[in-house]
């Protein structure tokens, strides 16, 4: 192929006079990708050019893939990625969005033809254990290559074959100047004035601000924030998001507003009050005093954390993105719109639609769509009554399938989109390659309607278990199977062989109809004729979630004893046994669990959420007779009855607590909280009387021996009989 200098400047030359991005794919053997590549950015011209890549040419920096990307919070030029050294969906999604109009994304890659069989660094992230000889099926490259060959608003150079026409010139694309100087469009603008608003109107309206990538909305909230402070109308605003990464946008413009202000990592302070950032866990377990708290990439953060800052905070604004690489604005609109209607009816919706630094008809962006999946959207369906659901399909799904069925892939990987906060491109690579990966659907009239992922698990040599139980081996791919045995402490846990339900989607006009719980049993069935020893999850905890396990005979074995940073709640591990070996051993752990947790709950889990401790509580495994001597009732009657101290009396109210709360005994709500709360997870007075709603100790020290009285009701025919009341 003779060089195509003079092409690519033709190129370069559209994509400037429109404001729009193009890819050029240059596909081939590797020397000769890189050779070409070099002669098209010294030849044509193309400034300050980013390499994303192993090999640079002189003159240009390489960022390797794997590493954190320092720039990836602003513009670039031209960029290219060489996915000769892996091509990784999440980073090339990110780094494409840094890509400012009349740029130019050079894609290196090996022969299209052959790209599926080409060994992908990229690939050991979602290898598993137990399965390094078995070459992955290349199905996500195989797609993303056909995606190429099919978009014609792209330049594509291939060795060996001749020079292609350049894509058809598209038509100018006008846009409207904003009224505000300092917004780059209108949108931007009206967004900047509805945060305002926020700040200076009425309480309890908050604004939430959605758009794709590229659109202003964290810069929006930087403008705001800015004038905000310079017009006194607040002066302590808070910023959170997923990671404070994700604010740069945000930090950037409001510093360019305040020059006069002192800026670090995460904070701006002005004489007219101050910006700063906290991490969403922090801002619900320590919570500030703030005038307006700003949550950028919202769909990033699970939907119950964002309940909890909303109850919190009064005057908060919500940023997200609707395509996203970390997290999906498609789940957020959906489940937290519901929310925000019953708690805050007054609450305004933006869409930022203009784009920023590219023209609305980018061809970029609109590759980047199919090819990183970001515009999958649950099928669009007719709900049938309730109960006829019978007429849905079962089936396994043949992944091959996927890549030839790619409206069977928009609607599965749409479900995953929508039910996960954090679905990411990434999940996309693992849905059709993940090496131990099965999964099962449900179809009506032919639409994938709901879906279980199930990950193979464990089956290690008692060598490697031993290694996992003492922390020395972390083998990728088995969460299950290392718990059992690194924090369980059961070195036969990682022997077993399981199935661990990883995501289980169920279209959102289908939900509470049972389909989730036919697809659960379609994976016991799987379980059963594999000879696995048991099924199990591991999941963020909530109330909710932890009943519709437990109602499917699964066991939890182990919470985390942490919160997650971003997520605001603790893992579970729960396991329904399904071999004679899996049910002895999971039991046992069971068992342990069950002792452990009255311990762990006055420590590491205190703050572990009333109502699901009270859950987790009142399933033990078997319910052992009431431990308490007569010298204990003797106590406890001076406490219920008279005027004996709690402190004092702790050790027999603390047995008699979890002997109620153990066999459901008859309590009042109020009742089970307070004696969880102070008789178990032993806060302070002070804080019991906040979390159970009394003006102060001696309000709730009352209610803590009626509580007391009513137990030893409900347990006086065990009571020893020398004592009585």
């Amino acid at each position: 192929m003779k060089l195509p200098i003079e092409q690519i400047r033709v190129l370069l030359a559209e994509a400037r006079s429109g404001n729009r991005r193009r890819l050029v794919v240059v596909s081939g053997a590797e020397p000769w990708c890189h050779e070409l590549t070099t002669e098209i950015i010294h030849q044509a011209l193309l400034p300050e050019c980013r390499w994303i890549g192993g090999q640079a040419p002189e003159g240009l920096q390489a960022s390797p893939p794997g590493r954190p990307v320092g720039w990836l919070g602003g513009e670039s030029s031209h960029l290219v990625y060489d996915a000769f050294s892996g091509f990784d969906p999440n980073l090339f999604g990110a780094a494409s969005g840094t890509l400012r109009g009349g740029g130019l994304l050079l894609l290196l890659a090996p022969p299209l033809d052959e790209w599926r069989n080409y060994p992908d660094p990229q690939q050991a992230r979602i290898r598993v254990a137990g399965f390094e000889d078995q070459p992955l099926a290349g199905r996500f490259l195989q797609r993303l290559a056909e995606i190429i060959r099919e978009d014609s608003a792209s330049l594509i150079l291939q060795q060996d074959h001749p020079m292609p026409p350049l894509p058809v010139p598209l038509p100018a694309s006008p846009s409207a100047a904003p009224n505000d100087p300092e917004c780059r469009t209108q949108d931007q603008a009206e967004a900047v004035g509805a945060i305002q608003h926020c700040m200076t109107g009425h309480r309890r309206r908050p604004v939430v601000l959605i758009s794709d990538r590229g659109r202003g909305k964290s810069a929006a909230l930087g403008i705001a924030a800015a004038r905000l402070l310079l017009g006194d109308s607040c002066s302590e605003i808070s910023v959170t998001a997923p990671r404070l990464g994700a604010c740069d946008a945000l930090f950037q413009q409001a510093a360019r507003l305040l020059p006069d202000a002192e800026v670090g990592r995460g904070t701006i302070h002005d004489q007219q009050g101050r910006i700063q950032f906290a991490a969403p866990d922090e801002l619900i377990h320590s919570p500030r005093k703030t005038s307006l708290l700003l949550v950028d990439e919202a769909a990033a953060i699970p939907t119950p954390l964002l309940e909890q800052l909303l109850e919190r905070y009064p005057r908060i604004a919500f940023a997200t993105t609707i395509h996203g690489y970390e997290g999906n604005g498609r789940g957020f609109a959906v489940r937290f719109r519901q929310h925000l209607s019953e708690r805050c009816p007054q609450w305004r919706e933006i869409h930022l639609e203009q784009p920023i630094r590219w023209s609305p008809d980018d061809p970029l962006e609109r590759f980047l769509f199919r090819a990183l999946a970001l515009d999958a959207t649950p099928a669009k369906i007719a709900v049938p009554p309730q109960g006829r659901e019978q007429a849905l399909q079962f089936e396994w799904l043949e992944r091959d399938q996927l890549i030839a069925d790619r409206q069977s892939l928009t609607d599965l990987f749409g479900l995953l989109v929508l039910a996960h906060y954090r679905t990411s491109p990434l999940d996309l690579y693992q849905l059709l390659d993940g090496p131990n990966l099965q999964i099962a659907v449900a179809r009506q009239q032919g639409r994938i309607i709901a879906t279980a992922l199930v990950a193979l698990e464990g089956g290690f040599s008692a060598e490697m278990a031993e290694a996992i139980r003492l922390g020395e081996r972390r083998p990728r791919g088995h969460l299950l199977a290392q718990s059992l045995s690194a924090h369980l402490g059961m070195q036969q846990g990682a022997c077993l062989r399981g199935a661990r339900i990883m995501r289980i989607a169920v279209h959102p006009k289908l939900q509470r109809r049972g389909i989730g719980s036919r697809l659960l049993g379609l994976a016991g069935e799987m379980a059963n004729e594999q000879r696995l020893d048991y099924l199990g999850a591991s999941f963020g905890a909530t109330p909710e979630l932890l009943q519709f396990w437990q109602q499917r005979s699964f066991s939890p074995l182990r919470i985390g004893l942490r919160r997650g940073a971003s997520s605001g709640s603790h893992s579970l591990l729960v396991v329904q046994p399904i071999s004679s070996e899996g049910r002895q051993i999971l039991q046992l752990a069971h068992r342990r669990f069950h002792q452990q947790l009255p311990q762990m709950l006055g420590d590491p889990l205190r703050e572990l959420d009333p109502t699901l401790a009270l859950q987790l509580l009142s399933c033990p495994p078997a319910r052992p007779a009431i431990a308490l001597d007569p010298q204990d009732w003797l106590d406890l009657q001076a406490f219920a009855f008279a005027r004996r101290g709690f402190e004092i009396t702790l050790p027999p109210i603390h047995r008699l607590t979890l002997q109620g709360l153990r066999d459901g005994a008859p309590l009042a709500v109020e009742m089970e909280r307070l004696l969880l709360v102070k008789a178990v997870q032993h806060h302070s007075w002070a804080e019991t009387a906040s979390r159970c709603g009394f003006s102060g100790r001696r309000q709730t020290e009352a209610a803590l021996r009626e509580a007391v009285r009513a137990l030893m009701h409900h347990y006086s025919d065990v009571r020893p009989a020398s004592t009585g009341e």
